[in-house]
């Protein structure tokens, strides 16, 4: 356990968080939203600063990032929990852990699932410990270029994450954050300069989708994708398309529109929902939602817009936005084929936008 990053103490030994716009104010005995930064004795600490719940090499397409270095792995490590609750989390096994099993499990917890009381007497979080050396050295053992901090939201692993980012960038490795985006300026403008690329999902771009169903607001989603750019760090967008809830015409070509007054070269993926953790009802997006979906990107100007969970379906593939020409070709996350040369198509003679795209 170390003394967290980002907070200020109040009286009567509370303190407030300000590592995410949730802006927790922490009682003694309590934890912040994300469920594993701890208020003992008026000062905060995380509980993730020196363990990690999975280690896995990974195609950088799986993050997914198409537009840097394809075709090379990451080493992806990522702890438990997240700042956000969302109904249909694809990784609530590890993102949602703390909720689901300290309240009921740990003596001396509290009723409150959101922000329980825990007893820290025992070593009652999951996940092998590591330190910021291992995790780097491991990377380049495996031959990865890049280490992705993700799986969970990075952000609440924030003091890891650094301090790895840190000696990876002296190592000569990458570093991509696989964000909900939802982080506060402070310690975004913090971590930056140390990250070489992000891909942000932008869930909804409806406010009340994002109250009801992730228990976060939009605004500040949009402000940190805005930072990350102005940053200079090379992006890309997900959107995983909920059946009845952010698959209209209307809302899909809100969330181009926006990524589209950034930049036309951010990649957008628009990626296929199948239930997951709270939120079963719904069925799979079907292919014909997702094919008007990159029809809306393309028609709001973006340049570059792919399928996801569709394997095989042609979505994957990378085209020059000049003369169609395809230049890369995919299955699932794996890179069958690259005509680029020199960052341009061979055809045309067009710049492919991205960072490795030799």
């Amino acid at each position: 356990m170390q003394e967290a990053r980002f907070f200020d103490r109040l009286d009567k030994n509370r303190v407030h968080c300000g590592l995410c716009p949730h802006d927790c104010v922490i009682p003694e005995g309590g934890r912040g939203v994300c469920a594993v930064r701890y208020n003992s004795g008026g000062k905060l600490y995380s509980l993730v600063t020196d363990r990690v719940i999975t280690r896995n090499l990974d195609p950088i397409e799986k993050k997914p990032l198409f537009h840097f270095h394809p075709g090379s792995s990451a080493y992806s490590i990522s702890a438990v929990g997240c700042n956000l609750l969302c109904n249909f989390c694809q990784n609530w096994e590890i993102s949602q852990w703390p909720r689901e099993h300290l309240p009921s499990h740990v003596p001396g917890a509290g009723d409150d699932v959101i922000c329980p009381r825990i007893d820290l007497l025992g070593d009652c979080i999951p996940g092998e410990r590591v330190t910021p050396d291992q995790i780097v050295q491991a990377a380049l053992d495996s031959g990865a270029s890049t280490i992705a901090y993700t799986y969970t939201e990075p952000t609440i692993f924030y003091e890891l994450a650094c301090a790895t980012a840190r000696k990876a960038g002296e190592a000569g490795l990458a570093n991509a954050f696989i964000t909900n985006g939802y982080i506060s300026e402070a310690p975004q403008c913090e971590v930056g300069p140390l990250l070489d690329a992000a891909n942000v999902d932008l869930k909804f771009f409806s406010d009340e989708s994002y109250r009801n169903l992730s228990r976060v607001r939009l605004a500040p989603v949009l402000d940190a994708i805005g930072r990350y750019h102005e940053m200079g760090i090379w992006l890309e967008i997900t959107t995983l398309v909920i059946p009845g809830v952010n698959d209209s015409d209307a809302e899909l070509g809100q969330i181009a529109g926006f990524i589209r007054s950034l930049s036309p070269d951010i990649p957008w993926h628009v990626s296929r929902f199948r239930a997951a953790y709270n939120y079963r009802g719904a069925q799979p997006t079907p292919v014909a939602t997702l094919e008007r979906a990159v029809e809306i990107g393309k028609e709001a100007g973006l340049r570059y817009v792919y399928t996801g969970n569709l394997p095989g379906d042609g979505g994957e593939h990378t085209y020059c936005h000049q003369c169609g020409a395809r230049l890369i070709q995919r299955y699932g996350f794996q890179v069958l084929s690259n005509r680029i040369r020199g960052g341009c198509c061979p055809d045309c003679g067009s710049r492919v936008a991205g960072v490795g795209m030799e």
